[in-house]
């Protein structure tokens, strides 16, 4: 059956001779988005089986990974029916509007970027000695403004210069409107995220927008290998050793690397405070930032088990299970002077929402007054 517009449609007349059914598709959170949300807004219930688990299935049967449609419903099949990595897809809900603001503030700040080089690459041809590498669009204008004309080269230059600029000034704009957009995004899902140093609006987006559902996650060390910032395991015989991890969500890892360095650079956070211990124990920079980030991704971790368990507890009950407790007991609840990982800048507490309270009879999120205890 080929796409078309009225696809579920078809499906689900094709499926109707079966009255207890189970769909299987392949990489529900990526190409096969649109028709598993068709089936679960249809009321239908959906296995989402990554590519990988199909892919293995094919090898074992066939020897090789060759895809072909045939091929592909079976081995997509098998899989969901032998694997419990498979999960139910659900019907989406407000993360999906993060990850298309921050997706679309990223595309943004990337065209940015290239616009920006190209203009200081024909700003360098046009001024002796060049500008600055860091440019804006009021420093190219000046800068333009002062250029003597040398015949027909200079002003097709200046004039390209010009359309560069225009189009720097265009994306700025359009920056601004996607930072305005994915804010109030963050501030209406009411998450605590943002409270982690170093970690604003556009940084909450990529992480909730792309971890979806934390619960996912059975813990923190699962979190951290999905973003890369848990280490890979190289030992051999006896001997015992881990670098880098290349792998993980790339956009997450680059969310938490940007906390990181935040951190870093303001003397007055606890990150900074942890970086420098590290450093004290002989550690190199690049060690102690891959120390830091991964406290970030605890911290990380436990603000958005302590959203989710504050989301799916009935309404007018308490963190402890009864309605009017108040009990700050949680690591999100501790005081502002005791986070590892506090909010950016000092003085009254800025945050969206009050610190999340977990319920009690949750497993505990990791306490972020005791990071400084793990290592």
């Amino acid at each position: 059956m080929e796409s078309s517009p009225g696809q579920a449609e078809d499906l689900l007349k094709w499926a109707a001779q079966w009255p207890e059914r189970t769909w299987a598709v392949e990489g529900a959170a990526g190409l096969g988005r649109l028709l598993a949300q068709q089936l679960v807004a249809a009321g239908e219930l959906v296995l989402d089986v990554q590519p990988k688990l199909a892919a293995r299935v094919r090898l074992l049967q066939a020897g090789d990974t060759g895809k072909n449609d045939p091929h592909d419903a079976q081995s997509v099949a098998v899989a969901a029916l032998r694997s419990r990595a498979c999960r139910p897809v659900a019907a989406e809900g407000h993360t999906v509007v993060l990850k298309i603001w921050a997706r679309r503030h990223r595309d943004l700040a990337r065209a940015r970027n290239q616009v920006a080089c190209r203009l200081h690459a024909v700003l360098c041809e046009l001024v002796p000695g060049g500008v600055r590498k860091q440019i804006t669009a009021g420093q190219a204008a000046s800068v333009l403004e002062r250029v003597t004309l040398s015949g027909p080269i200079g002003a097709a230059r200046r004039e390209l210069a010009a359309q560069f600029l225009e189009d720097l000034r265009r994306l700025d704009g359009q920056l601004r409107e996607a930072n305005k957009k994915l804010a109030a995004a963050v501030r209406a899902s009411g998450t605590t995220v943002t409270e982690v140093f170093g970690v604003g609006p556009v940084n909450a987006g990529t992480i909730i927008g792309d971890v979806t559902d934390v619960n996912r996650f059975p813990t923190r060390d699962h979190f951290a290998a999905c973003n890369g910032t848990a280490p890979t395991e190289v030992s051999s015989g006896g001997r015992k050793a881990c670098r880098l991890s290349l792998r993980g969500n790339r956009r997450i890892n680059h969310a938490i690397h940007m906390a990181a360095v935040t951190q870093i650079r303001h003397s007055h956070s606890g990150g900074r405070a942890y970086y420098d211990k590290k450093i004290a124990e002989g550690k190199t920079h690049k060690k102690a930032l891959r120390c830091l980030k991964r406290k970030i991704s605890d911290a990380s971790y436990a603000r958005l088990h302590a959203d989710a368990t504050r989301a799916a507890r009935p309404a007018g009950e308490g963190p402890g299970g009864q309605t009017g407790n108040g009990s700050d007991s949680s690591a999100a609840g501790s005081h502002p002077e005791h986070r590892l990982f506090g909010q950016a800048t000092p003085g009254p507490a800025t945050t969206l929402r009050p610190p999340a309270r977990p319920a009690r009879q949750q497993p505990r999120p990791p306490q972020l007054k005791d990071l400084e205890k793990t290592r």
